[in-house]
């Protein structure tokens, strides 16, 4: 599992990726209430905005630590968004993409080096 500066986390098998948001960032959120996912087809470069988080703190727009195209979205976290907030780096994952550079993975941290950063 590698993490972006911006709290969003990717788990990558072979050239597929399945990206969400960290513990730190849903605690920070506090309650999740309800999350907007890019479709499925959709070109993604990393930095990009991906999806929209609400809590009932605040909105904030989560974006995708790597490039490339959303193949999967996570349809449960649509409905039952409390997913997120009980198991954000695990159950409550956002969506699968396809890599287009896996080079772009070497800029992302260790989860030891993200907790360091925070």
């Amino acid at each position: 599992m590698k993490f972006a500066k911006s709290h969003e986390w990717v788990k990558v098998e072979g050239e597929i990726g399945t990206v969400g948001i960290s513990d730190h960032a849903q605690n920070e959120l506090t309650e999740i209430v309800f999350v907007e996912l890019p479709q499925v087809g959709k070109i993604l470069k990393a930095g990009d905005p991906s999806c929209v988080v609400e809590s009932v703190k605040s909105a904030s727009d989560a974006f995708t630590p790597v490039g490339g195209e959303v193949i999967e979205i996570n349809e449960a976290v649509v409905d039952d968004p409390a997913m997120i907030n009980n198991d954000a780096e695990g159950e409550g994952w956002f969506f699968k993409i396809k890599l287009t550079d896996l080079s772009e993975l070497d800029s992302l941290m260790t989860k030891e080096e993200y907790q360091a950063n925070l």
